[in-house]
């Protein structure tokens, strides 16, 4: 399992080996019930297809992504209270002579940072508005669309490491799409995480749901 990085998922699109290499096999979990989006074909630069699948939690993370955040907290100075598993992106890609995929965890470390003031969030924001149309616009342009509701609405856009604990508003990889109701609740969710509140002082299983 990786953790999400935007811009290093493009030449993976792009490279059958790469892809091979990060196969992993879903192993099914009692959570069947995890929400998904699956996303359009899409054709990679010298033949072949691509599906992107993203599921939704959160989810209490897994042992190795609870390391991961340990380790990215103390990189910068700070403790780690809490670690939450928001959701996963599969690729399946299709070539000619190979089928693979890849799995991406997008995971927030609930990390002692400082809060911003209101002045500064609403500057933060501020620039989040301005880049999220093109934000969008350019996330469908690798993935095939931006994921849309049953109405046909965006999905909103959610920043990984929130705008108040000093998340970049414009950094593609503080980035995903993720479905309304469910986006409504994770301010409350972060605000646990945060307070170094159970279950996200803990570790979970490594797959959360089945496929």
């Amino acid at each position: 399992m990786q953790n999400w990085h935007f811009t290093r998922i493009l030449p993976i699109l792009a490279t059958v080996w790469l892809l091979a290499a990060c196969a992993e096999g879903p192993i099914a979990r009692p959570d069947a019930s995890a929400r998904k989006w699956v996303g359009p074909l899409v054709n990679v630069p010298g033949g072949g297809q691509f599906r992107a699948v993203m599921y939704f939690g959160p989810w209490q993370c897994s042992a190795q992504l609870m390391n991961y955040c340990r380790d990215k907290c103390a990189g910068s100075g700070h403790a780690l209270q809490g670690c939450m598993w928001l959701a996963d992106l599969k690729m399946d890609f299709a070539g000619t002579v190979l089928r693979a995929g890849s799995r991406f965890g997008m995971t927030h470390c609930c990390c002692n940072y400082a809060t911003l003031t209101k002045g500064q969030n609403d500057v933060a924001r501020s620039q989040w508005k301005n880049f999220r149309d093109e934000f969008r616009a350019r996330w469908g342009e690798r993935f095939g669309q931006w994921p849309t509701d049953a109405k046909g609405e965006n999905f909103p856009g959610h920043h990984i490491r929130d705008l108040h604990h000093g998340g970049n508003p414009i950094d593609w990889d503080n980035i995903i799409p993720f479905p309304k109701d469910l986006h409504e609740t994770l301010l409350g969710l972060y605000n646990q995480c945060y307070a170094n509140n159970p279950p996200w002082t803990t570790a979970g299983v490594d797959y959360p749901y089945g496929e």
